[in-house]
């Protein structure tokens, strides 16, 4: 029996989670928003020990992913690419492709049934496919990011983003309000324009059937869901299903911990060989 735990610091917030073995036994997650996130990546661990009335010599290995490579109370920092691969798989066993959507990037992964990266694509410097984006023209729009994705789905006639700068998406964006083009057909339109971003990422990784998983800060956007399956059915790729999940904002905490998990075990192996 081993605990460990996972700390994935974003751009946009600090995610925990503790681990025994691979039961999931706590989970935490703080918004950065001007917070120092080396302060919040400790108050997250701290508080998921508390709840579990574990103390840090309890802990066998401390995971970090993303922002966290120095945090200085880790043990070791795995790439996000591998841990929101391992965490996808573990949200949803069927999952064969991850689409990671954080506050300044996206990116798919194509994976196998243990969350191994067998391929992937990142979408380009421009940040018109993040979710920093998206808060930016919700916030122009004076809309709540909570409920972005409720408003693109009432939307009839989305209007088209042509730009996939996003200097250029927000003036476009700016020339809709002037011309009083509805709130939620924006928001569908921006919508529309990112996943078919996302699903160019998944045809070049080669993946043709089986679950794609959202991951990451968007992931919980069902307006942003919608458009993706819409998108892939007009891609005719009838053969992939886009999902989302409850906890799919900790998937690279939760595969920090697992990958720390299988690494303490494979390094406890190693010595024990030595030693005989």
């Amino acid at each position: 029996m081993t605990y460990t735990a996972g700390i994935d610091i974003g751009s946009g917030a600090v995610k925990t989670v503790l681990f025994k073995d691979d039961q999931w036994l706590a989970k935490r997650v703080e918004r950065i928003r001007r917070r120092d996130p080396m302060e919040l990546a400790r108050q997250g661990f701290d508080q998921v020990l508390q709840e579990k009335g574990l103390t840090e010599k309890d802990i066998v290995y401390i995971a970090t992913t993303g922002e966290g490579e120095n945090v200085k109370f880790a043990t070791g920092h795995f790439y996000s690419m591998t841990t929101h691969a391992r965490g996808g798989v573990f949200l949803n066993p069927q999952a064969r492709a991850v689409v990671d959507i954080g506050a300044l990037n996206g990116r798919a992964i194509y994976v196998d049934e243990r969350g191994k990266v067998l391929a992937y694509k990142m979408t380009s410097q421009c940040a018109s496919g993040s979710g920093q984006f998206l808060e930016n023209i919700a916030r122009y729009l004076g809309v709540a990011v909570e409920e972005i994705g409720s408003l693109s789905r009432t939307s009839k006639t989305p209007e088209k983003v042509s730009s996939i700068c996003a200097v250029l998406a927000e003036t476009d964006v700016i020339n809709m309000v002037s011309r009083g083009i509805a709130t939620a057909d924006i928001l569908k339109g921006i919508h529309i324009s990112m996943a078919s971003r996302l699903v160019k990422l998944l045809k070049v990784t080669g993946i043709m059937k089986g679950t794609v998983l959202l991951t990451g800060g968007l992931a919980l956007d069902e307006g942003l869901l919608a458009a993706l399956q819409e998108e892939l059915v007009t891609e005719k790729i009838a053969g992939l299903e886009a999902l989302s999940h409850p906890d799919s904002i900790y998937a690279g905490a939760i595969g920090a911990a697992l990958w720390g998990d299988f690494r303490h075990n494979r390094l406890k192996e190693l010595q024990e060989r030595a030693a005989a």
